[in-house]
């Protein structure tokens, strides 16, 4: 049996909104679509549930419009919840502006989830099972009263617990005395290009790659998401290696790189070496930027279709001959 994903993260409302570019400081500009779904870290979640892996959503969700939401969305997707809801305030929400070339740019409102309590973590750690694997993000470490309870609780994880971390482009924010825990207990660190220039001041992403690799325990393993030119994976004692990603007509990269995440850690979980699984997620995350809304990850069918003959569909399906 593989192990669940547990999200110790946020699920909040994403107001999306389409616009053909971004207006200049003070300006104003005529959005083309406009919609309200879940997001943040649901779009992990979904991409570990559809390629089969039972996901598991451990963070605050609130009682109002926004939480309601949530609950909602991720029931369609059969993805349980670990804590009850708050009834002191609602979910938070993230305004995502989407450009004409499929960019998005964020402001996030955070809610209830950023009112977590040390009982509330130890609930989720009561409920963790040996081969588990626990996602974080550095937007719950930013929060002022999140980040310490958050590492606290990661370095106190047992070793039969694997933990990724993706540190979200608030990273520069996280203060030292959060992430530096965090990251001596992280098996698997999986950021975009920005945020791994922004935590080694590197801009080409293989060095990036490298100098993460050095910050983590000797065995942890490191993925640098280079939007259509794949990623980039480190693991102890080799040299980074380039893994090319699959060329689409990109309409909307929302949740694209937690579709990266989510499917890297499903198929990393089910026994796929991690060369594989990274090159399973590049398609994964292609699949969903070709396609117009955050939770577009492939289902096990559509990723299968999606590779056709590829070697890798042999690889994960025992299909694809070329």
């Amino acid at each position: 049996m593989s192990g669940r994903l547990i999200l110790a993260g946020n699920v909040i409302a994403d107001l999306v909104i389409e616009v053909p570019a971004l207006p200049e400081r003070g300006g104003d500009v005529i959005a083309t679509r406009a919609g309200t779904t879940a997001g943040g870290g649901f779009n992990t979640l979904v991409a570990a549930g559809r390629l089969g892996t039972e996901a598991v959503f451990a963070g605050l969700h609130g009682t109002g419009p926004h939480g309601d939401l949530v609950r909602a969305a991720l029931a369609a997707e059969d993805i349980a919840t670990l804590l009850a809801p708050r009834t002191d305030g609602d979910t938070g929400f993230t305004v995502a502006l989407v450009d004409g070339e499929g960019e998005r740019t964020f402001v996030t409102s955070f809610g209830v989830e950023a009112t977590l309590t040390r009982a509330d973590l130890d609930a989720v750690t009561a409920s963790l099972r040996p081969g588990d694997l626990v996602q974080l993000s550095g937007y719950g470490l930013v929060l002022r009263d999140n980040g310490p309870l958050l590492a606290d609780f990661t370095a106190a994880l047992p070793t039969d617990i694997t933990v990724c971390l993706d540190p979200a482009p608030l990273v520069a924010d996280i203060p030292e005395a959060v992430l530096a825990p965090v990251l001596a207990r992280t098996d698997w660190l999986s950021a975009n290009a920005r945020e791994a220039r922004l935590m080694t001041g590197l801009d080409d992403p293989r060095a990036a790659a490298t100098a993460l690799r050095e910050r983590l325990a000797p065995g942890a393993g490191v993925l640098v998401r280079a939007d259509k030119d794949g990623c980039w994976l480190a693991t102890p004692g080799r040299p980074p290696v380039h893994v090319p990603g699959f060329p689409v007509a990109a309409v909307d990269s929302n949740g694209a790189g937690d579709a990266h995440v989510g499917a890297f850690l499903a198929l990393l979980g089910q026994g796929h070496d991690p060369l594989t699984a990274a090159s399973a997620a590049n398609a994964a995350a292609a699949y969903a930027v070709a396609r117009r809304g955050p939770a577009t990850a492939p289902d096990r069918r559509a990723l299968a279709e999606f590779l056709g003959e590829h070697p890798l569909a042999r690889a994960l399906f025992g299909t694809g001959s070329r």
